[in-house]
């Protein structure tokens, strides 16, 4: 009974029990609905964290203001993905596209990336958390080529080389730190948990501090998807399962960002080491501007929202980077409102293959009059990732653009260019999608719309109205951020 009187056992220890049993169940049904399941128990728990007596940072784990944003946004997303998934990859079984074993295989994969995550959110101890990405990532790499044609393991292999490099990147950064911290903390673990790096923060050499800040933005920054570590991306989205691609972009590239404003914090925290803030923006308004113009020569649809992801975490970035209590209060809501928008986005792409047998955009047409339901399902979740109003992608992109502007306006100008620049080419894709004659196949649609319109609903309730404490909320988060 103890372990189930705290949530952060049910969090870690649910997903990878779940995994063991997934991955010995002979029966797809039994498998996808213990699967959601688990994700829903899951969610629970860390929505739970809001209301129960928080452990206090041990060497392992820690529980804050920060990573509760994070941890009850990866839960949410991971169950609405996975009751997605249930009807989704039951489609992809009736076809012949993949097998019962795969499908033991890919349930078990799917609890193991969950544990990884959860595990990266909420370790206090810098080893642990780049353990904990390795094991999300290579989870999701075997994902990826799960169809097992040429395409896909080749972008699975493109995945795990690229991502290899950036957490060995990573791997020398946190190295770094221990050996920044190590004279002031003393070796082993009180010289990697977190919380007494904060708190010594400003007694650690800020040369050493500086060195590891820069591999761990480039090899964390490689997971975020910010260009040009982006190469991995579009062809992980393309190829594998959309209820993956729904999760990579709303789950995966969320806890790489949450490794890197760790290590921002402690930046922060000393007084003589490197501001963090222009590699971020760098960076951000880098990956802004390159996958706007990309969207303009995209041909496969989950390539397309591939790009427009790495556009949205350059903007997040770009807002940490800059930093401030607006500043950082945006990040935090853009962050959100893309994972919720995104993830809805690729439920309906999902359905769009399904229907059309295709990914190829010039197939695609006249979805409003084929299929009203879904095709004015995509249209709203494409308005509202082109940040237009009253979705809460507006909001957030609002006070990105405001707080910018009122103390860097050329940023500002360069930051409202990429974001007319991908408004221009969502909308031009977009006509297409929903207006015109049908054509191509017109299958019917398996999977769940349930997941898409939750999401949506999210999106636009933020759009009109925040309550009160989820803004007082983001305002402590902003203010711990720096």
């Amino acid at each position: 009974m103890a372990f189930l009187s705290d949530p952060v056992h049910i969090i870690l220890g649910l997903p990878l029990a779940s995994a063991a049993l997934l991955a010995v169940l002979p029966g797809y049904r039994l498998s996808s609905r213990i699967n959601i399941l688990a994700c829903l128990i899951t969610f629970l728990a860390a929505f739970a964290l809001f209301f129960v007596e928080r452990p206090a940072p041990g060497t392992y784990f820690l529980v804050d203001e920060l990573n509760i944003v994070f941890i009850v946004l990866n839960t949410f997303v991971g169950f609405t993905a996975a009751t997605f998934s249930a009807s989704y990859i039951a489609h992809e079984l009736e076809i012949g596209r993949l097998t019962p074993a795969y499908l033991r295989f890919y349930h078990a994969m799917y609890q193991v990336m969950m544990f990884g995550m959860n595990l990266a959110l909420l370790s206090n101890n810098i080893g642990l958390m780049w353990v904990a990405v390795e094991i999300a990532t290579l989870s999701t790499v075997l994902m990826v080529g799960i169809y097992r044609t040429h395409e896909a393991l080749e972008a699975a292999w493109k995945y795990f080389i690229l991502g290899s490099v950036g957490i060995a990147l990573a791997l020398f950064g946190t190295i770094l730190v221990y050996l920044a911290a190590q004279p002031v903390l003393g070796e082993g673990q009180p010289a990697m948990i977190w919380t007494n790096l904060l708190l010594h923060a400003n007694d650690i050499d800020p040369a050493l501090l500086n060195l590891a800040f820069v591999f761990l933005l480039l090899g964390y920054g490689t997971k975020v998807g910010l260009a040009p570590l982006h190469a991995w991306l579009p062809d992980a989205h393309a190829e594998g399962p959309t209820p993956i691609s729904a999760v990579l972009s709303g789950l995966l590239l969320n806890v790489a960002l949450y490794a890197v404003l760790r290590f921002k914090m402690i930046m922060a925290a000393n007084d003589m080491a490197l501001d963090p803030g222009p590699l971020m923006i760098t960076m951000g308004l880098v990956s802004l501007i390159f996958a706007a113009l990309m969207l303009y020569r995209r041909r496969d649809i989950k390539r397309l929202f591939a790009y427009s992801s790495i556009e949205h975490m350059g903007i997040i970035v770009f807002a940490f980077g800059m930093g401030g209590p607006l500043a950082n209060f945006a990040g935090l809501l853009h962050m959100v409102m893309h994972s919720l928008t995104k993830s809805a986005i690729f439920f309906s792409v999902g359905h769009v293959a399904q229907i059309k047998g295709t990914q190829k955009i010039a197939e695609i047409r006249g979805l409003t009059q084929s299929h009203p339901l879904l095709g004015w399902g995509l249209a709203a979740g494409v308005l509202a990732i082109a940040g237009l109003p009253p979705f809460g992608v507006f909001m957030s992109e609002f006070l990105v653009v405001t707080s910018t502007f009122s103390r860097e306006p050329v940023l500002a100008l360069l930051l409202v260019l990429g974001i007319l620049l991908a408004f221009g080419a969502l909308l031009l894709r977009l006509t297409g999608f929903i207006f015109g004659e049908p054509t191509g196949e017109l299958k019917p649609s398996e999977a769940s719309y349930v997941p898409l319109f939750a999401h949506m609903g999210l999106v636009l309730m933020a759009g009109i109205y925040l309550p009160g404490a989820m803004v007082a909320w983001f305002q402590a988060v902003a203010r711990l951020l720096g």
